[in-house]
């Protein structure tokens, strides 16, 4: 199985992607919300010939495009209140935030 974080911001995600263990399938990147942005990320998803599961915030309408292009293809999607998302990463000491480890985040979640 493959595990997908995806941190969603306005007009393009950060992606990452790990198998159970931790080990790191997709260095964290960033996609467009474009048509051609989400192609290029569906058929990536696709080409690892492993069952895929992604896991991204609720941000308002800003996530509504990868969300219609995974289910669209029938990738499976977990979309998590922002609210608990937070406070699920504020239980770390680490202080710092950005969009890699928020995708890195999203999918230890899972």
């Amino acid at each position: 199985m493959l595990s997908i974080g995806i941190d969603v911001s306005k007009g393009k995600s950060t992606v990452c992607g790990m198998k159970p263990g931790g080990e790191i399938v997709y260095a964290p990147f960033e996609v467009q919300h474009t048509r051609e942005g989400m192609s290029e990320l569906v058929s990536l998803l696709r080409s690892s010939g492993e069952e895929v599961r992604a896991v991204l915030e609720s941000t308002g309408s800003y996530h509504c495009p990868v969300v219609a292009a995974l289910l669209e293809n029938g990738i499976f999607i977990s979309v998590v209140n922002s609210l608990r998302m937070k406070r699920f990463c504020s239980q770390s000491i680490r202080k710092v935030k950005t969009d890699r480890i928020d995708a890195k985040e999203l999918h230890d979640d899972e």
